[in-house]
């Protein structure tokens, strides 16, 4: 083999490795981007999970103020008063803009 034909063969092994190499970090990347998808499903569960979750907890805080217990009628009736108050605050509040 003269030089030339040497540095043929050298070229298209090299050009063949970066072929092969090209398809392997393709794969990867294919394989990376439904990891990503997947991760990306999960955050969005847990995100839905997360906000049912703080609203079942501010519905039964809100619950807890206004129950009602035989020994604690008055104070029930003030913590309803105070809500009162404050819904009048928001609304006037919200009406003056």
């Amino acid at each position: 083999m003269d030089e030339n034909e040497k540095t043929l063969a050298l070229f298209t092994t090299r050009m063949r490795q970066m072929i092969l190499r090209f398809q392997e970090m393709k794969k990867e990347r294919e394989s990376l981007y439904a990891e990503l998808e997947e991760r990306d499903a999960q955050l969005n569960t847990l995100q839905g999970k997360l906000t049912q979750a703080h609203h079942d907890y501010d519905s039964l805080k809100m619950a807890r103020m206004i129950e009602v217990s035989d020994g604690d009628l008055e104070g029930a009736q003030k913590r309803i008063a105070k809500l009162i108050r404050e819904v009048n605050k928001c609304i006037t509040l919200l009406s003056e803009k």
